[in-house]
């Protein structure tokens, strides 16, 4: 017996895609504008759960750009005959595309684009009994979008040889509420002579809801379940500790129990920062259809699972301990656009990350001097030491809470009247506001940020010496509800000249994110 606690994965790792070979289970999440994209994490026993790479972990896999919530979403990952697929979309460019690798870990090929006839978002892999494989996606109503939202679910054959969509496409369903709103992430299933079809439908906000509609034929208009949808969350009202809920795929282990990953959010103050996590539920089938959680209905803070209990290293726990005295830059942080030495060096100067101090800015859609990890929950503590001596007014080294590109905070080292100083700037809806500072007078300094429900404290730590910078800073700017978008917020290092060139770095001897 073990149990698995929700979120099975704390952080924004949104639309769950889940696959099982053999003993094995292996899950990957949307990552949009972040890279390296898709992280995919494995398990023994659905419970714990450690990450093993990414899918796209190189340029040649990932070309995104733009705002932060657009690049990748909604991937999935399947397993056939000793070759894994992932297929997934890129909105930043391209469009739908399929990669393949014989070990999930890596390495993975180059995109196999699917191009002008794969149109819309969401796409799905299934693999039949007699090994031929289709496509389920989402796209627009091809007789013309009544209303935003106003799509359909269609399927047709993939031809794995070429890597192209073969026959006719055919709508299979459109979703099970009356003129519903955005029916994705698709997937199909067989199950004692039927395919079914599970589908979020109602947008990723409040509204979000799980349905499944099942047919005799693939090529045929799916018949919904009287139930559907089948879970959700939007009937507990916006003060439930759990919201968002949907966006599942299902599951099952060798002893023929069943489970649905998906997602939902945990909400601060009726406010999500964390973004969408990965959650597990138990489901059972009844009179040919899928109950989640049966005779409760709604998401659980433990499950309780009958595996042997398979627990990983320490780096699945709640704290992120990050040192730098390795060649390899630590797969948990995460870059904007890409990832790669054009940013940062762990060999400049042994037992630091150095990055490089760049023109490029977190106000910009662009790729800076960013590296960063997940926040996890509203009570947390983060914290870096940092070694930065600004050559001009211009430059800045320090510690950011990301949201989205407009709306950020930065604890950062900057110059001002010839003095070093530790400043917090807030960018709200792309206004800047510098609010506090205090003076530098040491080379290595700990910037940290403690936060608790909404609310943080910034502190300047020298000699071992806490002075407080500015107490109750207002994190409310930096959630999904105030500043829009898919993602959660991302808390790292980072530098920049602001538009002007440079020669100079910023040294960072650690990055710590705890529980505060």
């Amino acid at each position: 017996m073990t149990v698995a606690h929700n979120p099975i994965l704390k952080g924004f790792y949104p639309d769950p895609s889940a696959c099982r070979v053999g003993d094995d289970y292996y899950i990957v999440c949307s990552s949009f504008v972040y890279a390296p994209g898709v992280p995919i994490f494995h398990s023994k026993d659905l419970a714990h759960w450690e990450q093993i790479g990414h899918v796209l972990d190189r340029e040649s896999q990932l070309p995104v750009s733009g705002e932060i919530s657009r690049g990748i979403f909604a991937p999935t990952i399947r397993e056939h005959k000793g070759t894994f697929y992932m297929i997934t979309t890129n909105v930043s460019h391209g469009g739908n595309f399929v990669v393949t690798a014989k070990d999930p870990a890596g390495p993975w090929s180059e995109p196999y684009y699917l191009g002008e006839d794969a149109p819309g978002i969401d796409p799905s892999l299934f693999f039949d009994d007699d090994d031929r494989c289709y496509y389920v996606g989402t796209r627009p109503n091809p007789e013309g979008v009544r209303y935003n939202g106003d799509w359909e679910i269609w399927v047709q054959e993939l031809d794995l040889n070429t890597m192209k969509l073969v026959g006719e496409s055919m709508a299979i369903w459109k979703g099970a509420v009356k003129d519903v709103i955005w029916p994705e992430g698709p997937h199909l299933y067989k199950k004692d002579g039927y395919y079914y079809l599970l589908h979020a439908e109602g947008g990723t906000g409040p509204e979000h809801a799980i349905s499944v509609a099942r047919s005799k034929e693939l090529f045929a208009w799916f018949e919904g379940c009287p139930r559907n949808p089948i879970f959700s969350h939007r009937n507990l009202g916006k003060d439930y500790p759990i919201i968002y809920a949907g966006h599942g795929d299902l599951i099952d282990d060798k002893n023929g129990n069943w489970y649905i990953v998906m997602l939902a959010s945990r909400p601060c103050e009726k406010h999500c920062s964390i973004g969408r996590e990965t959650f597990l539920a138990k489901v059972v089938w009844e009179e040919g259809w899928p109950v989640i959680n049966p005779g409760i209905g709604k998401l659980e803070d433990d499950v309780e699972l009958t595996f042997e209990e398979h627990p990983f290293a320490a780096e699945n726990e709640w704290s992120d301990e990050l040192h730098f005295w390795t060649n390899e830059l630590d797969q948990r942080l995460v870059g904007i656009e890409k990832r790669n030495e054009d940013i940062y060096s762990l060999t400049q100067r042994p037992g630091f990350l150095r990055l490089f101090t760049r023109p490029e800015r977190a106000e910009e859609m662009c790729y800076p001097s960013y590296l960063g990890l997940r926040q996890k929950d509203y009570s947390f503590k983060v914290n870096t030491g940092v070694d930065f001596t600004p050559a001009n007014e211009n430059e800045c080294g320090g510690l950011v809470l990301f949201q989205n590109h407009a709306n950020h905070l930065t604890l950062e080292i900057v110059l001002k009247g010839g003095k070093k100083v530790l400043q917090v700037r807030k960018t709200v809806k792309g206004e800047e506001t510098v609010t506090a500072s205090a003076e530098v007078s040491t080379d290595v300094v700990t910037i940290e940020l403690q936060a608790k429900a909404q609310k943080a404290d910034a502190y300047l730590v020298e000699n071992g010496k806490h002075t407080l910078l500015e107490a109750g800073i207002d994190l409310l700017p930096y959630t999904t509800e105030e500043a829009g978008g898919f993602v959660g917020c991302t808390v790292g290092m980072y530098t920049s000249s602001n538009g002007k060139p440079s020669e100079n770095h910023c040294d960072f001897a650690w990055l710590t994110l705890e529980r505060n």
